[in-house]
């Protein structure tokens, strides 16, 4: 029979899946002696039950639940609701993978009108114990009962303003009496019953409520956010009460063992004296940093920097550990890879490495691929004038300039229109979770570096600064004021969020200057990866640009961005409005030398390395005007009367747009169709390309051309043009009594073309898949239709598992490469393959391409460090989830 709730005692940290994260870690450091408040978990099997059986928990579940409560109350010597002696849990979630402060927590489950006065006998603290039981009552009241937290808010800041007091730790016992009866009768008028009292009801209601809050909203925005699987479900983890708030010899915490910031190694996290644990984290008060607790409890600090050293030596990773002292006693209640910003993340994984406490393979492993792009973003310009209105905590790195908004609402409806906005909250919850997503950064005016806000930002990558105090919101009139400084909503304000800085205006930024360690760590992804690392680039600036970012060669230069420049447009015009051969052949004399040069500036800058150039590939109607404005401006032109000659043109023009349009361009006369039906087009890029490398190498430079074809669907389209880049390549080479290098093959872009890629291989000498026309072609989506219309739909009812357009469709698409590659080896074994287009930068589909032996895969120029580690990843992992989520 399976079983769902284990003792702390019984579990371990490979049980993760089962026990969730949480839950194993606890596990984990109750068997390694730490001094964790003895407790069960409720596995994430149970969860599913529940949710299986119509929300509703089987007997099963219950009797479990009820059998290790009373092992637990026999262990600690407390009974749950006994009035003498009563036993007090915390019930919080344990999600497999960390999802801070997505669901719920019920803290100080077992008070009510006799417990609550044996709490305070035994304690000689009425204060503490009234106040644990208010706490109570608000989160049993806002989680199980679900009413709103604002509510008990209010009631809250009444009677501290009765009593004339600013903190909730200033109230008297008289203060708080009155607030806990407040709190029950608004719990009466808003459910018609009676605030539970039995509490063996008030802990399978909260168990309930946990398991509920697995599908709440902000749970399910952060899942899509981080592709945390929707089936998964949470663990919920019942432990043994231990508190912070009984005196000023108590208090709680929240600490990383090194910096999540920066990656230094120190102790980093604060801390608040009589309080509980929500209190640091939902940035209610702004606390105190860890290094404080030294001067304060140096014993406790001391034990408390011991344990931080054992969990990190253990877990091989930097810790988020979550601490409580009960009159000077440390209890540990939870430990978790912390999260951490790009910056952090990579001296962190270098300096574990450089101490020996994990390999350089381990060490590549624990950086999130996505990270860094962070990296790779502009900061404040350091010779900027800056307007600073006011400093708070540095929580998460990075600059960001936006229009303040004030609601997550509002952000969200912003940001879906392109906006550029700045979230201002006095603190965040986990319901602004979607606004967190809309917005540039954020900054609040209470709160810590471990609250809500920072943990999140830092996640994200977005700039955030927290505990701002001089901001002074105003959510009525929609403003905040900085001393005399008065910011309306829509105002534009920046904020550092590695200084802490508020800053009026937009300001200027600056290119990031990366680090040793990051280089460093690149050097050995480099030395484990499989995959070679190449990059899009249409120019030579960027063709350098993916150098200094370590490209091996270009993957994809796209010929028809070069046909756009104002110098050469209208001979491209020309070309396509030829009536006849002579006409057109004329307007590609012009082209010629202007491709030539394009050709010559990015092999020069890329010599040694190979360089793809795909032939023109697009529709040619692109390259006109579009049908709407010539028919706009032929009618104005028929009416007025004014310029007859320009009419005439534009009539043209005209017919010639209407006799080139398409009703599916996309599938229509477009790639080697073109140069199908207009050979001499593509002779004229051929010769171009064989001109630049000649030119080239009798100058002394290593010139390897790729000369791509695009959209070929089978072998006949690729002899037709195999022989003519093999005739001009020998012409080319005679004529400038040279020879250089160069390779001739093809885009699989098409579902026919990779089926066929064994006949296509007897011609071309490597393939590159165009895996965005594939993904379109094999699951009839139109890209920028299905993104716009019904694809979030797909990805929501879990119909596609990620929308493929970023990560590759490996049922589909995924099969379609691997038969191609396979039949295409098979006829030529040293067939060049790989991958253009952002899927080339995408941790996933990377580890896909190595996995199907793929040689090389190309992205932007910014992605190119993603794709070196993301490659270096699949080829030392075994299907590890990388990074620390």
């Amino acid at each position: 029979m399976k079983k769902f709730v284990y003792l702390f005692d019984q579990g371990n940290a490979d049980m993760r899946s089962l026990l969730g994260g949480k839950g194993a870690n606890l596990a984990e450091m109750t068997n390694i002696g730490l001094p964790v408040p003895p407790g069960m978990t409720i596995t994430t099997a149970a969860c599913k039950e529940y949710y299986e059986n119509g929300k509703k928990l089987p007997s099963q579940i219950i009797e479990e639940v009820r059998e290790n409560l009373a092992h637990l109350e026999k262990t600690i010597g407390k009974k749950l609701g006994d009035v003498t002696n009563p036993l007090l849990v915390s019930v919080r979630s344990g999600a497999v993978f960390s999802m801070p402060g997505m669901m719920d927590t019920i803290l100080n489950l077992g008070l009510n009108e006799k417990t609550v006065q044996v709490v305070a006998k035994s304690t000689n603290n009425l204060v503490f114990a009234y106040d644990s039981y208010r706490r109570f009552i608000q989160m049993f009241g806002d989680v199980v009962l679900e009413i709103h937290k604002y509510e008990f808010e209010q009631l809250l800041t009444q009677h501290k303003k009765k009593q004339g007091v600013t903190f909730d730790q200033e109230m008297s016992a008289d203060t708080l009496r009155a607030v806990i009866d407040s709190y029950k009768e608004l719990v009466l008028e808003k459910t018609g019953t009676a605030f539970p009292e039995d509490p063996m009801e008030q802990l399978f209601l909260s168990i309930e409520a946990v398991f509920r809050s697995w599908n709440n909203e902000r749970a399910f925005i952060y899942r899509n956010l981080n592709k945390i699987d929707h089936d998964l479900g949470t663990a919920v983890n019942i432990q043994s009460m231990v508190f912070g708030n009984m005196g000023n010899d108590c208090g709680t915490g929240v600490a990383f063992t090194r910096n999540p910031s920066n990656g230094e190694n120190l102790l980093y996290g604060e801390y608040l004296t009589n309080a509980q644990g929500e209190d640091v984290v939902a940035g209610i008060r702004t606390p105190q940093p860890i290094a404080k607790l030294e001067a304060e409890m140096p014993q406790v600090y001391a034990q408390f920097a011991k344990t931080a050293k054992i969990l990190e030596k253990h877990y091989k990773n930097v810790q988020d550990i979550e601490f409580t002292i009960e009159k000077g006693t440390l209890y540990i209640l939870q430990t978790r890879n912390g999260k951490r910003t790009a910056q952090a993340s990579i001296k962190i994984a270098h300096d574990l490495a450089a101490e020996g406490l994990i390999s350089k393979q381990e060490a590549l492993l624990l950086i999130e691929p996505g990270q860094l792009d962070q990296l790779l973003h502009r900061q404040i310009d350091p010779n900027a004038k800056l307007d600073i209105m006011a400093t708070g905590l540095p929580a998460s790195p990075g600059a960001a300039s936006g229009a303040v908004v004030f609601d997550a609402n509002h952000a969200e409806e912003l940001g879906k229109k392109g906006q550029k906005v700045m979230l201002v909250r006095t603190e965040t919850t986990p319901d602004d979770i979607h606004g967190i997503i809309a917005a540039q950064g954020i900054l609040t005016s209470r709160g810590g570096m471990t609250s809500h806000a920072a943990v999140v930002a830092r996640g994200m990558g977005k700039p955030c600064v927290c505990g701002c105090e001089a901001v002074k919101i105003n959510y009525h009139t929609k403003t905040f004021t900085i001393g005399e400084t008065i910011i309306k909503e829509g105002d534009l304000i920046s904020i550092d969020g590695a200084t802490g800085r508020v800053i009026a205006g937009v300001v200027p930024m600056k290119d990031p200057e990366l680090s040793t360690e990051y280089l460093t760590l690149l050097h050995w992804a480099d030395e484990y990866k499989k995959l070679e690392v190449r990059a899009n680039a249409d120019n030579p600036t960027d063709a350098q640009k993916a150098l200094e970012f370590g490209a091996k060669g270009i993957g994809l230069t796209r010929t028809e961005h070069m046909f756009m420049g104002q110098d050469r447009l209208p001979h491209v015009q020309q070309m396509i409005l030829a009536e006849n051969f002579e006409e057109r052949q004329t307007a590609l004399t012009h082209l010629l030398p202007m491709q030539e040069e394009d050709f010559y500036g990015i092999l020069k800058v890329m010599t040694g390395y190979p360089v793809c150039i795909r032939l023109l590939d697009p529709p040619l109607h692109e390259f006109l005007p579009s049908m709407n404005e010539l028919l706009i401006e032929t009618t104005t032109l028929q009416i007025t009367q004014e310029n007859m000659t320009l009419l005439a043109q534009k009539e043209a023009l005209l017919r010639k747009v209407r006799a080139l349009h398409e009703s599916n361009p996309m599938l229509g006369h477009r790639g080697c169709r073109l140069g199908i039906t207009f050979p001499e087009i593509y002779e004229m890029q051929i010769q171009a390309i064989c001109n630049a490398a000649a030119r080239l190498t009798t100058e002394g430079y290593k010139v390897l051309p790729e000369i791509e074809i695009p959209l070929t669907i089978g072998s006949a389209e690729m002899n037709f043009f195999k022989e003519k880049i093999d005739k001009i390549a020998k012409d080319t080479m005679e004529k400038y009594k040279v020879n250089f290098h160069y390779t001739s093959g093809t885009m699989i872009e098409l579902p026919r073309a990779a089926l066929l890629a064994g006949e296509l291989a007897e011609a071309a000498e490597f393939f590159s898949f165009g895996t965005n026309d594939l993904t379109q072609t094999c699951l009839g989506f139109s890209r920028d239709d299905a993104e716009g219309k019904f694809l979030n739909d797909y990805l929501d009812m879990k119909l596609l598992p990620d929308n493929p357009f970023i990560t590759i469709d490996r049922k589909g698409v995924g099969k379609l490469m691997e038969i191609a590659v396979e039949s295409g080896r098979k006829t030529r074994p040293d067939i060049l393959i790989g991958i253009c287009g952002e899927h080339g930068g995408e941790a996933r589909s990377i580890e896909f391409c190595h996995q199907i032996g793929l040689d090389f895969v190309s992205c932007s120029p910014y992605r190119v460090p993603i794709a070196r580690l993301a490659a270096a990843q699949a080829a030392i992992s075994k299907g590890e989830n990388y990074g620390t989520k």
